[in-house]
């Protein structure tokens, strides 16, 4: 029987950036393989390259040497227009903030992720906002969100388009330790249905909450 595709495969992912004669590399040989229904926490210090692997893996850096596939697709060494379309359909993007477009409202901002994967589905946008408390939320805009309710929203963009790949990068650094548990428990049951989830914290209940644990320093897995 033919093994399943990972839905997260990185290969030798190099990533260098240059300042005139400076060059910092930030991104030394890493190799991730990330399994259905697997949480894995990313680890490290400020500066380890943890935030530029996740762009690289999210398709929103390319990286310098190296592959990534998402689904057995690769989505590295692509024009950005293809990456976007894949990232649309395949991943979801979680961020410290950012998440939402403060003009729109929380339903609108879901509904925009699912038009751009081409998967408009109203019944899952009220199943994300019922099962992640936000069903009288869904008019509000984001500077009528509590912290809580911000975070909680943020993640239901991040699922909007069903993704089988969910990359978070310091997703619980601004919230109290209430909040936090709530926000991770919805990851891993996010994860418990399938879903490949990878987190970039510096927390230590993330790591807690992982099923496995990757630290990187100076760019490289240790």
């Amino acid at each position: 029987m033919t093994a399943p595709v990972p839905p997260l495969e990185a290969d030798e992912l190099y990533r260098f950036y240059r300042a005139g004669d400076e060059e910092t590399k930030a991104l030394r040989g890493i190799s991730l393989t990330v399994a259905a229904g697997e949480f894995v926490a990313v680890t490290g210090p400020s500066g380890s390259g943890k935030s530029t692997l996740l762009a690289c893996l999210g398709g929103l850096d390319e990286p310098d040497g190296g592959t990534v596939r998402v689904e057995g697709v690769r989505i590295s060494h692509r024009p950005q227009a293809e990456r976007t379309a894949l990232r649309a359909r395949l991943i979801g993007m979680l961020f410290q903030s950012g998440n939402l477009l403060e003009h729109l409202t929380v339903r609108a901002n879901i509904d925009m992720v699912q038009r751009l994967a081409g998967r408009p589905d109203t019944a899952w946008r009220n199943t994300l906002l019922d099962g992640l408390g936000l069903t009288g939320r869904g008019r509000a805009r984001p500077a009528q969100l509590s912290g809580g309710e911000a975070a909680r929203a943020g993640l239901a963009v991040a699922l909007a388009n069903r993704p089988a790949v969910l990359l978070a990068d310091e997703p619980t650094g601004e919230l109290d330790r209430r909040t936090e548990r709530q926000v991770l428990d919805l990851l891993r049951e996010r994860a418990g249905q399938g879903t490949a989830v990878v987190v970039a914290s510096h927390s230590p209940a993330v790591a807690v909450a992982a099923d496995r644990t990757i630290a990187l320093a100076s760019g490289r897995l240790q």
